[in-house]
């Protein structure tokens, strides 16, 4: 298990995402205040794919590079707010899920089981002739 890289893609993969919520706030930003502006973007980021941030914001530099600048602000202004909070909330949303994950895994197996048992007393009692 090399956990640097697993660290460096977590990274990569968090950028992105970030990039993706920077351009919905500047989205929703650009709707109420430049309309011929948001129709533009929203054009741009609907054929544009956002999985992989940078890449998007290299093709967004060409075509509209304020944009590409704001976004960038944007993106560095969210990073700034989560990345205090962000790896004990997902320690514990991981923790959290992982118990809820195997509570119901518990439940179905024993659930199963008891149904297993319970038909198996069943035909033990009916079936056996030398209990009788």
């Amino acid at each position: 298990m090399d956990l640097k890289q697993i660290a460096k893609d977590t990274a990569n993969v968090l950028s992105s995402y970030l990039t993706f919520q920077a351009v919905r706030t500047v989205l929703n930003q650009l709707r109420e205040t430049d309309l011929p502006r948001f129709y533009w973007f929203n054009d741009f980021s609907t054929r544009e794919s956002l999985q992989n941030g940078e890449a998007y914001l290299e093709r967004l530099m060409q075509a509209q590079p304020d944009l590409a600048l704001r976004i960038m602000t944007v993106r560095q202004h969210l990073a700034e707010e989560i990345t205090e909070f962000l790896p004990e909330m997902v320690q514990t949303g991981i923790q959290h899920a992982n118990i809820e994950h195997r509570k119901r895994h518990l439940e179905k197996i024993t659930q199963m089981s008891s149904e297993e048992l319970t038909a198996g007393v069943e035909r033990t009692d009916g079936d056996d002739p030398e209990l009788e």
